[in-house]
């Protein structure tokens, strides 16, 4: 693997090492570390507040001999059960931006930033790019991880480089697009070649001349209507990001009120011949052709043809407005999401043919 511009992690202020104490908590639960709601428990915990405590907690021998879960906001994680090792929950903190060219703004975020935070953030400096991906759950850390993506636009449209640390050898690294070698809802730090990288901070390369992404249907008709009701000629970024917030409120549920970890399942990309031989004996399926080819198919739709929209199995269901979110009920283990999750990868291979694979991962 081949990354660019490494340093070694002693360049950094020695004196932050030795004041970096590292705080650790036992058999500590992490229902409020997962959007879920899961409540497990790990047998240690500590949050992360700084690169030197991250590296001082990677070099502690009793730690180190642990099983290691890194953890941002815990939107995109099932907790199966309780943890034997470390959860290292990511908290650092930290937003800048710098003008990298006429046409580009470089801004930049810890990893434990809040994800929608930031993106209001740049907002806020006037600097769009990212609105089209607001509201979206999780931390700065986890983005470039999943690859996240919604309304037309993917983390890897915009992002310049990622800061990692390797947990083995204690080098930071920093990694551009090739690098992290981005797929749909996937990465490099989802493969076994990036198990070892803990990602520090995120930077994004942004136009300094915005327009706005209004490539998917659903959200250019609604800013449509929008600009109609205000007699305007061309959306300002806050509308869109507004827009798109209002979107997602009305179709997905709050983490806060009903543990979720949004789109649970991705959509599945089938080859042309299997798309066509679909569609000759179900009509309406909705798909997308892709560039290369081959089309991707709406799981959503797929699982509301399974008769599984707003079903429950036990205290895990499907929400009833979105067939791709499924729900804690209250009081559902992992045990309980999984069982949910593989009746429903059941019931549509069977009738499609088509197997659908998770979004979250499964401890």
């Amino acid at each position: 693997m081949v990354f660019c511009r490494f340093r070694s992690i002693i360049e950094q202020n020695i004196s932050d090492f030795l004041s970096d104490e590292l705080t650790i908590e036992h058999n500590y639960s992490l229902r409020h570390l997962n959007t879920f709601g899961i409540d497990a428990r790990a047998a240690a915990y500590l949050r992360i507040s700084s690169t030197a405590q991250l590296l001082s907690a990677l070099q502690d021998p009793d730690l180190a001999a642990m099983p290691r879960l890194v953890l941002g906001g815990g939107s995109n994680i099932v907790l199966t059960g309780d943890f034997s090792g470390v959860v290292l929950h990511m908290a650092t903190r930290g937003m800048r931006l710098a003008q990298a060219s006429l046409d580009t703004v470089l801004v930049t975020a810890a990893a434990g930033e809040n994800w929608h935070d930031f993106v209001q953030w740049t907002l806020a400096q006037g600097v769009g790019g990212l609105e089209n991906l607001s509201l979206i759950p999780g931390t700065v850390g986890a983005a470039p991880i999943q690859n996240i993506g919604a309304y037309g636009v993917e983390i890897k449209d915009y992002l310049h480089s990622v800061s990692v640390m390797h947990a083995g050898s204690g080098m930071t690294f920093e990694m551009n697009v090739d690098d992290c070698r981005f797929g749909y809802r996937d990465s490099i730090f989802k493969q076994a070649q990036g198990r070892e990288l803990i990602v520090l901070e995120v930077t994004f390369a942004l136009p300094a001349e915005w327009r706005p992404n209004l490539r998917y249907a659903e959200l250019a008709q609604a800013v449509a209507e929008q600009q109609l009701e205000a007699d305007q000629k061309q959306p300002t970024m806050q509308q869109v990001a507004d827009t798109v917030m209002a979107i997602r409120r009305r179709k997905l549920p709050d983490p806060a009120v009903i543990g979720n970890a949004g789109s649970f399942f991705k959509n599945p990309v089938v080859s042309q011949a299997q798309c066509e031989a679909l569609l000759q004996q179900f009509p309406a399926l909705v798909h997308h052709a892709q560039a290369d080819g081959t089309h991707k198919l709406a799981a959503g739709w797929l699982i509301d043809q399974c008769g599984w929209k707003g079903r429950n199995l036990g205290p895990a269901g499907v929400y009833p407005k979105q067939a791709l979110v499924l729900v804690n009920n209250g009081g559902a283990r992992g045990a309980d999401i999984t069982r949910l999750a593989e009746a429903i990868t059941a019931d549509v291979e069977a009738k499609y043919g088509v197997k659908l694979s998770p979004e979250p991962v499964f401890v």
